[in-house]
């Protein structure tokens, strides 16, 4: 239902782009986004993506995810188009702790080392939403009347982000001592609550590839690879991390109509 909600917002802004346009597609694929990637997250130690997934239940492969699209094409000669098009990626996971535990004092709740405690699991959601709003620029070396029409390209973006989290967290800049009768001084941190979300647009930049294969004289059924690449600066509720990365590779199938 999200999906669906972005797509409409995206759909008005195009529809000027209507009265111009010689086609009109509609995609789905999968998204893979690039922070999750263990080369990205071996060089970004202090990213939100790094810190989440190294801390959390959270799995690389839990934030690859379905995407939707649109766009429409303007021809501008036989082997060039000019396209403007919206997609949109949401994707939420609920994880827990992987090294900490929940226990009441009477202070109020802190973790404790789960290697040596029993307690409850300290649960948060994570949810990452991107809508790349892109303008790209279509060459066509066959031409748009073959039996295969082959193209590559690329161009702008305007993303639309948004990252939220709900539930609960360990405030490690704020460090206790438990002394237990048995094991001694013990390292503990309050658990808090955390609900909020951080939103904003960044200009980034992608590069495209596919194919169209003609089904009659209007249609063509399509497969592409396209690679984004954009970042947001964060501030508010998760200042002093590094640049949230927001690309990634999105593979996608999909039908055009020709007008």
């Amino acid at each position: 239902m999200k999906k669906t909600i972005v797509l409409a917002l995206g759909l008005l802004l195009l529809v000027p782009v209507l009265a111009f346009s010689d086609s009109i597609s509609i995609r789905v694929g999968y998204f893979l986004p690039r922070g999750v990637t263990g080369s990205y997250l071996n060089g970004h130690p202090d990213s939100l993506w790094r810190i989440e997934l190294d801390q959390m239940s959270f799995r690389p492969r839990d934030y690859n995810a379905s995407i939707i699209g649109i766009s429409y094409d303007y021809f501008v000669g036989k082997y060039v188009n000019l396209s403007i098009g919206v997609d949109t990626y949401n994707r939420s996971q609920v994880g827990y702790y992987l090294d900490w535990v929940a226990n009441t004092l009477d202070q109020g709740d802190f973790a404790f080392p789960f290697a040596d405690y029993l307690g409850s699991d300290i649960t948060h959601s994570f949810r990452v939403t991107i809508t790349p709003l892109q303008a790209s620029l279509k060459f066509l070396p066959l031409g748009r009347r073959g039996r295969i029409v082959p193209y590559i390209g690329g161009g702008a973006s305007l993303v639309f982000w948004n990252i939220r989290m709900f539930g609960d967290m360990v405030d490690f800049s704020t460090e206790y001592i438990y002394t237990d009768p048995d094991i001694g001084d013990v390292s503990i941190y309050p658990v808090v609550p955390i609900i909020g979300h951080e939103s904003g647009t960044s200009i980034g930049w992608h590069a495209l590839g596919g194919i169209q294969v003609p089904i009659g004289y209007r249609a063509t059924i399509d497969a592409e690879a396209r690679y984004h690449n954009a970042k947001a600066n964060l501030h508010e509720l998760f200042e002093g991390f590094e640049p949230f990365e927001l690309g990634g590779w999105a593979f996608t199938v999909g039908l055009s109509y020709w007008f």
